[in-house]
């Protein structure tokens, strides 16, 4: 009987750590493109390790590049669905960065993003534009304010038309008074598109940003901004709002 105990408690730590073993990773895709500017291909694998084996969420996701020398690296990403390169030259060096993006699969229509270049062969992650001076809150009379740059002419949209949720809410009364200061929600940039700015200038980012009311699915609008690389740092080319129908 000893010696019965003494194999179950061998075994089934065994048999605890195999069900806790994570998936083995999958190839999702294969690309061939020049990211160093050697004039040469880079093999780049994009891999990830699915969540369960009947998921479409990958718990984990990373890029595998290879050179025509050997020389590899590896970019992680994190977890997402539906993962997607693009080589595109953004920062204006005449090399092919690579473009991440994934969607996280919330409401919102969020995406994870990540920007890296290969130049001579050194990886380096480059920042991706955000928008610092966006600001929004409900005024009087059922109007709200957006400011989405610094010292500009602000936003000024009604809402009467959403009168009846914001009383329930508590935001007005029924005259359209303020009952007490409330700022919109204004959500991080959910999603980036590279555009093409001019055949001489390149490629640039075109971003897009929600800003709802009371609560999320309360959509007031999107910030459509423009984006250029320039001198090491993002510049502005054009800024829109788009009130949601």
């Amino acid at each position: 009987m000893k010696y019965f105990f003494l194999i179950l408690m061998i075994a089934f730590p065994t048999i605890t750590f195999a069900a806790e073993t994570a998936p083995d990773s999958i190839l999702i895709e294969t690309y061939q493109a020049d990211v160093t500017g050697d004039g040469e291909n880079n093999t780049i694998e994009l891999k990830g390790k699915l969540f369960a084996p009947d998921a479409q969420y990958y718990q984990d996701i990373w890029a595998e590049i290879r050179s025509s020398d050997k020389e590899e690296w590896k970019i992680n990403y994190g977890g997402g669905y539906e993962p997607k390169l693009q080589f595109i030259d953004l920062d204006h060096d005449g090399i092919k960065d690579i473009f991440y993006q994934s969607p996280t699969g919330g409401s919102g229509g969020l995406y994870t993003s990540f920007l890296h270049t290969l130049a001579n062969q050194k990886l380096k992650e480059i920042p991706l534009p955000e928008q610092r001076y966006v600001s929004g809150k409900f005024e009087e009379n059922f109007q709200v304010i957006i400011e989405i740059i610094p010292n500009g002419k602000p936003i000024v949209m009604d809402v009467k038309d959403r009168a009846e949720d914001y009383i329930r809410l508590g935001i007005y009364n029924k005259k359209g008074n303020l009952l007490k200061p409330t700022s919109l929600m204004i959500d991080p940039i959910a999603f980036y598109e590279p555009i093409s700015i001019s055949e001489s200038k390149g490629y640039g980012l075109k971003s897009y940003q929600q800003i709802s009311g009371a609560y999320h699915a309360d959509r007031l609008g999107t910030i459509e901004t423009l984006w250029y690389f320039e001198n090491g740092e993002w510049i502005i080319l054009q800024t829109n709002w788009v009130e949601s129908s």
